[in-house]
C-alpha cells in the first residue's frame, strides 16, 4: 500500500486522536450475554453496576453491541439476523431507520428513542453515572435503505444505491451494503452517520466487518467522519484477524483492533491468543491497541449467542491466567460477562488496582520467554522496575522460575505478588513459584 498517499490525513489524525484511548479502554459490552437482544433497562442495569462497583477502578465504557435497530421476536435468543427479502425488493424485518438511510435504535428494545430521539436519552443516563457510552455498527450502508433510495445527508440529490458497492456484502449478515469511498455521497454518509452518533453523545464506535477482509478505503472514511463531527469517539474496528500486513495503517486510523475472531471461554483459544498477541508485539501504544476481546469473565450467554446460560467455562487459575495476559499485554479490557450476576470471584478479579495498572501503566509488552509448558511476558512499570506474567500453559501444577537478568533485573530485588497484593520477599538471581495447571503469577519487580 503506498502510505504517502494518506500522509496528508495521518497528521491531522494525531491531533485529535490524543484526546482519546490514551491507555487501553476499560468497559462493558453487551454482545457476549445478550447477542442481538439487549434491552435498555439491561444496559441501564450493568451501568448501575459498573458506576457504583467498577467506576473507582477505572472501568468506564458501556457499549450496545449488535443489531440495536433489528426487532427480535419475544423470547429470542440471539434472533434472526438476517433480513428476508420479499418479492416487491423491500426487507423483513424492517430495521428502525431515518429518511436519511440512518440506522436507529429500535423502541421495542430502547423505550426512551421513542420519538425520534434515538440514543441519546440512555447516552445521558450513561454520562449522568460519569461514564461513557458506546455502539456496534455494521459498516457500510443499510440494504433497505438502497432499496428506498434514501437521501444522503449533505449532498444535492445523491440517494444511497449511488453510494453502495452492492458486491461488497458481509459473509454472515445479510443487512449491509460497503460503501464505495470513491463515490461522491459516500464520505458524506459517513460523515452524516458520525454527526448523528455525536448528537446522541456516542464516546465508541465498533465497526464491525472492517477488518477481515481489511476495508482500508472504509477505515479512512470513518476516521474522517469521526475528525468531521466534533466530538471525540473511540474507533474500535472489528472482526480479527487483522492483516499483520495492514498494521501501519491500522494505527494510523484505529484505535483499537482486533488480532483474532470472536473469543470464547475455551483453554484451546486462549492458548491460541497468547500466539496472536505475540504477532502483534510491539505495535500497541498510547492511542492504538491490539484487541484480544472480550474478557470471557462472569454470566454469559444469558441469550444467545454461543452455548447455553452460564458463568465461564474457565476454571478459577484460568481467569486469573485470562485477566493476567490481557492486563500485561495491555489488550483494552471489554468484560463480556452480564455485571448484576457477578459472584465475589468476578468482584475480586475486577478489583484489583494493582492488577489493573499493569494495563494501565505498563510500558513496552513483551514475551522473553516460552517453551516447555512456560511463558514469560514482562513489561516496563517505571523507576527500573517492572511487571512479569509468569504463565503455566502446561496440564499439571509445577514449580516455575524466572532468571531476573532476563527481565532487565541485575541486582536484589523486592518481587510483589499483585493478585495477592503482598511482598514475596527480596531476590537475588531467580523467583520459584509452584504455579497450578493453567495458572500465572503476576510479579511487579522493584529493584532495591
Amino acid at each position: 500500500m503506498r502510505y504517502w498517499t494518506w500522509l496528508p490525513l495521518l497528521l491531522i489524525v494525531a491531533g485529535v486522536r490524543a484526546q482519546v484511548a490514551m491507555k487501553p479502554p476499560m468497559g462493558w459490552n453487551s454482545y457476549n450475554c445478550f447477542g442481538s437482544a439487549v434491552h435498555e433497562d439491561e444496559v441501564r442495569a450493568n451501568a448501575d453496576y459498573m458506576s457504583q462497583q467498577m467506576g473507582r477502578f477505572g472501568w468506564q465504557y458501556i457499549v450496545v453491541d449488535f443489531l440495536w435497530s433489528y426487532d427480535n421476536p419475544p423470547g429470542s435468543r440471539i434472533g434472526n439476523p438476517f433480513q428476508l427479502r420479499l418479492g416487491d425488493g423491500s426487507y423483513v424485518p424492517w430495521l428502525a431507520m431515518d429518511e436519511w438511510g440512518r440506522l436507529q435504535p429500535h423502541v421495542n428494545k430502547f423505550p426512551s428513542a421513542f420519538g425520534g430521539k434515538g440514543f441519546k436519552p440512555l447516552a445521558d443516563y450513561v454520562h449522568s453515572l460519569g461514564l461513557k457510552f458506546g455502539i456496534h455498527v455494521m459498516r457500510g450502508i443499510p440494504r433497505q435503505a438502497v432499496w428506498a433510495h434514501s437521501r444522503v445527508m449533505g449532498t444535492k440529490g445523491i440517494r444511497a444505491d449511488a453510494v453502495a458497492d452492492t458486491s461488497s456484502t458481509c459473509p454472515w449478515m445479510n443487512q449491509m451494503y460497503g460503501l464505495d469511498m470513491r463515490k461522491p455521497g459516500a464520505q458524506e454518509y459517513l460523515n452524516s452517520l458520525l454527526a448523528l452518533y455525536a448528537q446522541w453523545g456516542v464516546d465508541l464506535i465498533k465497526v464491525d466487518d472492517i477488518s477481515r477482509p481489511y476495508s482500508a478505503a472504509e477505515i479512512e472514511g470513518y476516521r474522517k467522519a469521526i475528525d468531521a463531527c466534533g466530538r471525540p469517539m473511540v474507533l474500535s474496528l472489528s472482526p480479527g484477524e487483522t492483516p499483520l500486513a495492514d498494521s501501519v495503517h491500522v494505527k494510523a486510523f484505529g484505535n483499537m483492533w482486533r488480532m483474532a475472531d470472536d473469543f470464547w471461554d475455551s483453554w484451546p483459544e486462549l492458548l491460541k491468543m497468547f500466539d496472536y498477541a505475540r504477532k502483534w508485539e510491539g505495535n500497541g501504544g498510547p492511542g492504538h491497541w491490539p484487541d484480544c476481546d472480550m474478557l470471557q469473565i462472569g454470566k454469559v450467554s444469558k441469550r444467545g449467542p454461543v452455548g447455553p446460560e452460564r458463568y465461564s467455562r474457565f476454571t478459577e487459575d484460568e481467569l486469573i491466567t485470562h485477566l493476567s495476559f490481557w492486563c500485561i499485554y495491555r489488550s483494552p479490557l471489554m468484560i463480556g460477562g452480564n455485571l448484576p450476576d457477578n459472584r465475589e470471584l468476578e468482584r475480586r478479579l475486577f478489583s484489583n488496582a494493582e492488577v489493573l495498572a499493569v494495563n494501565q501503566d505498563g510500558v513496552n509488552p513483551r514475551q522473553v520467554a516460552k517453551g516447555d509448558g512456560k511463558m514469560v511476558w514482562v513489561s516496563d512499570a517505571g523507576g527500573g522496575a517492572v511487571y512479569a506474567g509468569v504463565f503455566n500453559i502446561g496440564d499439571s501444577a509445577r514449580e516455575l522460575s524466572v532468571e531476573l537478568a532476563s527481565l532487565g533485573i541485575r541486582r536484589a530485588a523486592v518481587v510483589r505478588d499483585l493478585w495477592r497484593q503482598q511482598d514475596g520477599g527480596v531476590f537475588k538471581k531467580r523467583y520459584s513459584r509452584m504455579i497450578p495447571a493453567h495458572g500465572c503469577v503476576l510479579l511487579k519487580i522493584i529493584p532495591r
